[in-house]
């Protein structure tokens, strides 16, 4: 189809028109041309949307469904038409289905399933066997597959040299290992951030220094290793200050940090809610202000929502049996734009491409249209009536978020929210 997109302004650092108000004229994928003003040749739809701003598509590095195995948390299909009225034309899916995406197969199913869908889905393979930390996975053939990376989702790897082996081996077809920082022993069975509040509450705490020691470990075997290495969803101060050293020395790492860790501190759990119990735990303001600093300064990589549908039967219990997680996409960018403002929100919600090497489509002439539309202005309150997942356990509800996402243009085809 085609599409002209009127009075649009541009947000795009790398394009020629960043910052200017035009048209925007697409056909069969690919942008045709950019003018003051244009006017719609025949079989063109126009789009015509209150103060609608665009920018590069964004793009979530971690994101869960649940299907095959969970479908009723949520399936690809209809998780994917989550993704693009949230605003994203591309995600990284977690390999924790069941069975565990952890070989060529599986991941073939989840590229066959999203086939021709607007949303780009970039798999992520599981690194070892079922995701049990013991035998490494079928890498190369998940890779060959469609697979972008590869890590256990929310399971720390206890074995280093398991890890160490995995960083050479990956460099021999340039593959991106993740490994979720928590040591295991130093975390027991805690569930919340150990601080003030955990204690408080009377709720099992997990020290900032689990996920310390197990970057340092990680850092370590880097450089040994000469590898390359993501460290998705930091949430402490000194875990901000040693991967910030290590990028210092040269080393191939990159990092997220999620929306819900520096938006929401654990002062959050005083109501029980299990929508706060989630991976890695809810931390103090002090973290907070550490993870924006170094968002500011280019440390972390990427935001993401870290969305982790779940159905009501593991949320609507004690804290303690309640499993983890919170959804994300659908107030990633409200929540982020009303923290960071939309230069930088923008820029965290596109600059991790390049680290899991999805190429980037600077909006210009002649280049494919892979855009977000979005209006960056107006505060509201987030309410459950803005939740479109299957599984409602949003940490958001009742928070506020500045602008709307309007939907997105990608893969020749047009979401609407």
């Amino acid at each position: 189809m085609n599409f002209l997109l009127k009075a649009a302004t541009i947000i795009d650092p790398k394009s020629p028109f960043h910052n200017q108000t035009a048209d925007i004229l697409i056909k069969n994928g690919i942008i045709a041309d950019i003018d003051t003003t244009i006017k719609a040749p025949e079989d063109t739809e126009e789009i015509s949307l209150q103060n609608l701003h665009i920018s590069q598509g964004w793009f979530d590095s971690s994101v869960s469904f649940g299907e095959p195995g969970y479908e009723e948390r949520e399936t690809i299909i209809h998780g994917l038409q989550v993704a693009a009225k949230s605003g994203f034309t591309s995600i990284a899916l977690h390999p924790n289905t069941f069975p565990i995406a952890d070989n060529g197969a599986s991941i073939g199913f989840i590229k066959s399933k999203a086939f021709n869908n607007a949303v780009s889905v970039y798999p992520i393979g599981s690194l070892t066997m079922q995701s049990t930390g013991v035998d490494l996975a079928e890498l190369y053939d998940m890779q060959q597959a469609g697979a972008v990376a590869f890590g256990d989702y929310k399971k720390a790897i206890n074995n280093p040299n398991l890890l160490k082996i995995a960083l050479l081996y990956a460099q021999n077809f340039n593959g991106l290992i993740l490994s979720y920082p928590q040591e295991n022993d130093i975390a027991g069975k805690g569930m919340v951030n150990e601080e003030e509040q955990s204690t408080l509450l009377g709720l099992k705490g997990i020290p900032a220094l689990a996920e310390e020691l197990q970057i340092s470990r990680d850092l370590f075997l880097l450089e040994y290793t000469d590898g390359t290495l993501h460290i998705p969803t930091i949430s402490t101060t000194k875990s901000v200050d040693l991967i910030r050293e290590a990028k210092k020395k040269g080393l191939q790492v990159s990092c997220s940090a999620t929306v819900h860790n520096i938006a929401l501190t654990d002062k959050e759990l005083i109501s029980f809610d299990t929508n706060y119990k989630v991976q890695p735990p809810l931390r103090t303001q002090q973290d907070i202000d550490a993870l924006i600093k170094g968002i500011e300064d280019g440390t972390i990589d990427m935001v993401t929502s870290d969305h982790r549908p779940m159905d009501i039967e593991n949320k609507k219990v004690e804290f303690d049996n309640a499993k983890y997680g919170t959804i994300g996409l659908e107030s990633a960018f409200g929540t982020l734009n009303n923290l960071l403002g939309i230069q930088k929100t923008v820029e965290m919600l596109t600059k991790g491409k390049s680290v899991f090497a999805i190429k980037e489509q600077t909006i210009d002439k002649g280049n494919i249209a892979d855009l977000s539309m979005f209006n960056p202005e107006g505060v509201a309150i987030f309410t459950e009536k803005d939740i479109l997942s299957t599984s409602k356990n949003s940490a958001f509800i009742g928070k506020p978020i500045k602008g709307v996402s309007y939907g997105i243009i990608a893969n020749g085809k047009i979401v609407l929210k």
